[in-house]
């Protein structure tokens, strides 16, 4: 990474808003800057229904409007902030790139709705693709789940959950980034928490505070569905691509869960994307970082 980058970094990185006194001003600052002014072409909003309850859902299509494959998105910010309206170049590029049928989740956020209610809302999700893809004109194999940041800490927890609940695990999962554990003071046995936790935009700091926010009990942090790392099986589950950045503070838990899926007997396919930073996914400035990682999805895809 360039001098000049990381100097800037380092002072981006020492603005310090509180997340959990300023949660509503960065959904709103997001919304601002990411969200589309209008629904783009080819991207259609529908609403999952569990009971009386809706979860709100994006889909784009890929150019050729083929569904014969299906990615199931999970958005990053820290299950607090972010959304399908931010999330939205994203998933088109996914869409464009990969030529498969994107569904960007709108899950509910923390602190409004803590541990486990987002991880709920994108269980039922994947469990409603598969019971109604006849109906999609699909077959439940073809369904990735891709997610990025908290998005990807979600993806690892609702194929967990899948598993011990007996019903249906997707083949693969695409683990962006992900939060994989549970602790990320200072006594965190993970190198990148300390050589990446203060200038590279997502602090430690700023960790800690989406967790308070998702899981305020810190006995519950413990528990699988939010630290994947720390599950007493991990057989069974999908063929896994793992996508860590170099100057990440997540980089080394993330590469931990990979090790402990193929451990376990699982494909697990693992990479770090050089100079990279937590996030870099929603960065236009990050063009070589997002196209070196559609590529790797792409071959994943196709290998699998």
């Amino acid at each position: 990474m360039r001098p000049m980058t990381k100097i800037t970094l380092k002072a981006l990185s020492s603005i310090d808003l509180n997340i959990k006194k300023n949660y509503r001003f960065y959904r709103k600052v997001q919304k601002i800057i990411k969200a589309p002014a209008k629904l783009p072409y080819g991207a259609l909003d529908h609403k999952i229904m569990v009971g009386e309850r809706e979860i709100p859902i994006r889909v784009f299509m890929p150019e050729d409007g083929s569904l014969q494959k299906l990615i199931l998105f999970f958005h990053g910010g820290g299950w607090v902030i972010g959304d399908i309206d931010s999330y939205t170049p994203v998933c088109l590029a996914l869409a464009k790139e990969l030529k498969q049928a994107v569904i960007s989740v709108d899950y509910r956020l923390a602190p409004e709705h803590p541990f486990p209610k987002g991880l709920t809302d994108c269980y039922h999700v994947l469990q409603e693709m598969v019971k109604e893809a006849d109906v999609i004109g699909i077959h439940p194999d073809d369904i990735t789940l891709i997610g990025d940041s908290a998005g990807g800490n979600l993806a690892a927890a609702v194929s967990l959950l899948a598993r011990n609940k007996g019903t249906f695990v997707p083949k693969r999962q695409v683990l962006l980034y992900p939060a994989t554990y549970h602790d990320h003071s200072p006594s965190s046995p993970y190198t990148s928490i300390h050589e990446n936790g203060e200038d590279f935009i997502l602090t430690t700091k700023r960790i800690e505070e989406y967790m308070d926010l998702y899981v305020p009990l810190k006995k519950e942090r413990r528990n699988p569905y939010v630290a994947p790392l720390l599950a007493e099986n991990h057989e069974h589950l999908p063929t896994t691509l793992i996508i860590t950045a170099q100057y990440d503070p997540l980089r080394d838990e993330g590469l931990d869960y990979g090790e402990k899926l193929r451990a376990a007997g699982n494909t697990v396919r693992s990479f770090t994307i050089k100079d990279a930073i937590h996030g870099y996914m929603g960065t236009p400035l990050a063009e070589e970082a997002i196209t070196k990682t559609h590529t790797l999805i792409k071959l994943f895809l196709q290998e699998t």
